[in-house]
This record gives C-alpha cells, sequence and structure tokens, in this order.
C-alpha cells in the first residue's frame, strides 16, 4: 500500500479566491485586480468592461453566484492551492471559469474538454495522457498544473498576463499576428471594435475574466447570495491524492472506504472506465480526505484476477479468438461487456478482465499466435516505432515465442 501525497486542505473562505489581497477600500481591490493582470487602471473604466459586469451581477442575482461552482466546492480549494504555489497570478482561477463555467464535463465543438477546456493536442504537449483508458484534461490536479505551466509559457513569450490570458483563448499565433499588425500590444488599441485586430470572443475573454474577478472579490454581493453555505461545503470535504494498482476497479475502492460508488467516480472524471490504465504498475485517484485513514487500513492491491483492460476489435476477430489471445473464456468477455450476441464490428471497444497482466514479466511480452505490432502496441499504449526501436525489428514480422522489451 503506498499513499500519495495529501493536498492540503484550503477552507473556501473570503481569502480563498484572493489569497493574502487586503483591500482598504473598493478602489483599491480593482486596482490590485487589474494589475494582477499587469492592465492599466484605466481599463477598468472600458464600456465593455462595465457592461459585461452589469450583465453578470444580473444574472447571479437572479440564479446565485455559485451556480456553476456548486458542482465545484470540492476543487475550488485544490486549484487554489496550485495556484498559489506557481508564478500565476490567483486570478487567473477565473479564467477556469470563463472557460468552462468550472463543468468538469465540459466539452466543446471543438473538441476542447476538461475545466481548463484543453485541444488534444494542446493537452498532449503539456504533459496530459489522452487515451483508451484515460482523459487527464478532465484530471482537476494535472489538468491544473498543465494550464499553468501553458500560461506561463504564453507569459514568458508576450510579458504580459492580459496577453497570456488572451493567447489562451486565441492561440499564440493569432495573438502574434493581431500586436504585429497593430503595431502595439497596448490593450485599448487589441480590443478596438472597428480594427477588429482579435476575434470577437478574445476581445471580450479578458473582459469576462476581470469581470468576473471584480465580482467575487466584491464581498458583500457574494454574501448576499449564499456565499456562507458553500463555503462550509467546501470546509468539510477536501480532497487527498493516493495510489492504488494498475487495472484496480473504482468500484471497489469505494466499497473498501465505505463510500457511494459514484460518488468516487465523480472524483475522478478523467478514468473512462470503471478501472485505472493497466500500463503502470500504480497509479493515482482521489478521495475525499477524510476517508483517507479508511484507505490506509482497508486497501490492498486488487488480486489479479480483477486486471482490467481494451481491447479494440478488428478485422478477422470473434469472440472465441479474442478469448484465446487472453487466455479468457469467450463467454465472461459477452457477459462482462453485455454483448447480446455474438456479432462485432470493426473498432468496437470490449473490456478484457484478464487473470494475469498478459505475462509481462521484467518489462518484456511473449508473443503469441494472432499478435502484431500494431495491437501489442495498442494493447500497452506504446508505439510500434517504438517497439521496434527497442528489440531492433527492421521490418514489422514477430514470431511466437519471441520476448518483446516493452518499455525502455
Amino acid at each position: 500500500m503506498v499513499i500519495g501525497r495529501i493536498l492540503a486542505p484550503i477552507f473556501l473562505l473570503p481569502a480563498l479566491l484572493f489569497g493574502a489581497l487586503f483591500f482598504d477600500s473598493d478602489s483599491n481591490r480593482e486596482a490590485e485586480i487589474v494589475r494582477a493582470f499587469d492592465l492599466p487602471p484605466a481599463f477598468l473604466n472600458d464600456p465593455k468592461l462595465q457592461k459585461i459586469i452589469s450583465k453578470k451581477r444580473t444574472e447571479y442575482q437572479r440564479h446565485g453566484f455559485f451556480k456553476s461552482l456548486n458542482q465545484a466546492y470540492l476543487f475550488i480549494p485544490m486549484i487554489k492551492d496550485i495556484l498559489v504555489h506557481s508564478d500565476v497570478p490567483d486570478e487567473f482561477l477565473f479564467l477556469a471559469m470563463a472557460e468552462s463555467g468550472f463543468s468538469i464535463d465540459a466539452y466543446s465543438h471543438k473538441k476542447a474538454s476538461g475545466v481548463w477546456q484543453f485541444m488534444p493536442e494542446t493537452g498532449r504537449t503539456f504533459g496530459l495522457q489522452i487515451n483508451d483508458y484515460v482523459d487527464e484534461r478532465r484530471d482537476l490536479v494535472k489538468s491544473t498544473k498543465a494550464a499553468i505551466t501553458y500560461l506561463e509559457t504564453l507569459h514568458a513569450r508576450f510579458n504580459k498576463w492580459y496577453l497570456a490570458a488572451i493567447a489562451y483563448n486565441c492561440g499564440e499565433g493569432r495573438l502574434y499576428r493581431a500586436i504585429k499588425k497593430a503595431g502595439t500590444d497596448n490593450i485599448s488599441v487589441l480590443l478596438d471594435e472597428k480594427k477588429r485586430y482579435l476575434p470577437r470572443e478574445s476581445r471580450n475573454y479578458i473582459r469576462k475574466i476581470v469581470a468576473l474577478t471584480l465580482l467575487a472579490s466584491d464581498e458583500d454581493f457574494m454574501i448576499n447570495q449564499e456565499y456562507a453555505y458553500l463555503l462550509n461545503r467546501a470546509n468539510a470535504y477536501s480532497i487527498a491524492q493516493v495510489k492504488v494498482s494498475r487495472g484496480e476497479r473504482i468500484s471497489r475502492v469505494a466499497k473498501l472506504i465505505n463510500m457511494p460508488a459514484y460518488k468516487l467516480t465523480s472524483l475522478n472524471p478523467h478514468l473512462k472506465y470503471d478501472f485505472v490504465p493497466p500500463k503502470n504498475t500504480q497509479y493515482t485517484i482521489y478521495i475525499p480526505y477524510v476517508k483517507l485513514n479508511e484507505f490506509r487500513q482497508n486497501y490492498k492491491p486488487a488480486p489479479l484476477e480483477t486486471f482490467y483492460m481494451l481491447h479494440h476489435v478488428e478485422a478477422g476477430d470473434n469472440l472465441s479468438r479474442i478469448g484465446k489471445k487472453y487466455r479468457v473464456p469467450y463467454k465472461m468477455i459477452k457477459e462482462f461487456n453485455r454483448l447480446h450476441t455474438n456479432m462485432l464490428r470493426i473498432g468496437q471497444k470490449l473490456v478484457i478482465p484478464l487473470s494475469k497482466p498478459l505475462d509481462l514479466k521484467n518489462g518484456k511480452y511473449t508473443v503469441k499466435r494472432g499478435d502484431s505490432l500494431e495491437a501489442i502496441a495498442r494493447i500497452f499504449e506504446t508505439t510500434v516505432s517504438s517497439l521496434k526501436k527497442l528489440n531492433n525489428i527492421k521490418g514489422s514480422l514477430i514470431r511466437v515465442g519471441d520476448r518483446l522489451s516493452i518499455y525502455d
């Protein structure tokens, strides 16, 4: 049993949203906020910013400011904790709100996903795994760290936080061309409504983030919107990170720590199935901090018969052939995947319950009848080129009984 680092509990008090910022007056509060984004004080007088603030205030007075935060009360302290220990201003918490409304399930028509709305390519660039088993754009800790790294990269290039925020929305290339065309990175010029150096969405993007930040810093407004209720919910329910064995089922862990499986699943929305990826020896999941002692006392690695992985149906596959490949009765595969017939379609994904982790010993796999480099690469979440390089394979031919190194 290995316990991961515990996320420090951060209480969701008024200071949660703004760390150590203390204001003597509304004007000082507003000045500190625009300064955090490297914006000039005059930006507060921007007519469109004031219009957005007024609109948002009306919306939130009608529906409650924390309607979009209601499902986020568990992880806002976690995001804040990560931001506090970075060079990114705390106010960028509201970039996430502008991107997704703090919805874990947010998914755009452009295929952006998660609270920070990463595109697949950008997510992978900043270290997020996106594969058959997980989509770490929806991992609240990893995606937040990736977003911070991305924002720091953008700030290093453009040297102002408001430019980093705009680039996060429209892309580095698009912002660079806008600055070149405008001949300046001055915010009032870049947001010119007639020249339209930037897309309309990007022109309003920085305004929306600043508007949300200003509203969240208005203590009178927040208290009037039943703020205290959500603060107390967050105080009682912080998160801890723990490590489980590969292929472990989330539902089994939930049972061991006496909580409903659906609640534990909701804390791990990056997992596509009820089990963690089979590639690594261990995998980190999130549990309520109050359940940490129960986990320490009750968790032991799952027995081998609960090891799971995915199989992609290929041309020529049938349940019998797949069962022989993994040494699993085909009826078990059919039952586990709730198949009503024996008919399969190419590209279909089947969950395979294994009796042992595919004979992977000391990082080596023994080739069996019907194996191919493509299939082995997919199973172990690696690439054909990597397998060829590690095993000095020139073509694509492999033989039954060959021992292949899987990982470097």
